[in-house]
């Protein structure tokens, strides 16, 4: 199949360069998308601590009606697919949908169970270990968060309501948003790294081929022609140019050839010189012959 040079010398690196485009294009894309899900889920979790400090005042004050309102009006912005404060039994005290008000989340869910996995609930995680990723039940991705609501020295001597001051976490903010942005950031990456790599493959494999055949084909097929006419005997053909060293093998080539030319003169003289004497030695017998 890749019988010529030009095949040879081509494809092996039209092949070379694709396949590491391809890996660096994989390599890169993988890279880009871990950053842009770590990056989402630390403004989530930042999310996360100004909702609590923004509703702290109503939770100091025990401002019920304010602190529901406040969630609803988070969960109607857009992106964000559900808001829900619970208490550390699991009970779930407000929420963007009201349906699950006074509900029991379950424990063993993701988000839960990375802090009741073990025998002593852990009170402190780090904000890859706080995030999930389901799809809701209208199939939409979703990113969500907790983030817990620690007890303050202000909680435990409220006088609106009293929590004992070795509780260390009083409730849960459960926050999810959706990841269509991010997919569809994701999706235009890949789009654009698509027509990243057909560039870099015409242009680099393009410019080997321009310079293959500037520098290699042509010299190449110059010092095939080059030799194929000192074979016949066309001595007067100047030597192609191109590289010293196809100059010197060409050079060296037709100095070869002179040789051999001179090596087949001189045995063609001595050839005809052999012939004569032979001739002449034949002569000399018949006429000896003759004479007796």
């Amino acid at each position: 199949m890749l019988k010529n040079l030009a095949a040879k010398a081509i494809v092996p690196v039209g092949l070379t360069v694709t396949g590491f485009v391809i890996v660096c294009s994989i390599l890169l894309y993988s890279y880009v998308k871990q950053d842009l899900v770590a990056d989402s889920i630390q403004r989530e979790v930042l999310l996360g601590d100004i909702i609590v400090k923004a509703t702290r005042f109503s939770m100091l004050t025990d401002q019920r009606e304010s602190l529901r309102q406040t969630i609803n009006d988070i969960g109607e912005q857009k992106g964000v697919e559900h808001v829900r404060i619970f208490n550390k039994k699991g009970v779930i005290m407000f929420s963007s949908n009201d349906e699950e008000v006074n509900q029991l989340v379950d424990m063993s869910a993701p988000g839960c169970i990375e802090c009741h996995s073990g025998p002593v609930t852990a009170v402190h995680l780090g904000p890859m270990d706080q995030a999930r990723n389901f799809v809701n039940a209208q199939g939409e991705p979703v990113l969500a968060i907790t983030t817990p609501i620690y007890n303050e020295p202000n909680c435990s001597n409220g006088g609106c309501h009293f929590h004992a001051p070795d509780e260390k976490i009083l409730g849960t903010l459960d926050i999810g948003m959706s990841q269509a942005p991010l997919l569809k950031s994701l999706a235009t990456l890949r789009v654009r790294l698509v027509i990243f790599c057909l560039m870099v493959l015409v242009l680099t494999v393009g410019g080997v081929i321009a310079l293959l055949q500037r520098n290699v084909l042509l010299p190449v097929r110059q010092l095939v022609y080059f030799a194929d006419q000192v074979s016949r005997g066309n001595l007067e053909i100047n030597e192609p140019e191109g590289t010293e060293e196809l100059v010197s093998l060409a050079g060296n080539f037709k100095r070869l050839a002179r040789r051999n030319l001179e090596a087949d003169d001189s045995l063609r003289d001595l050839q005809d010189k052999l012939d004569t004497l032979t001739r002449q030695i034949r002569e000399r017998e018949i006429g000896h012959k003759s004479g007796n």
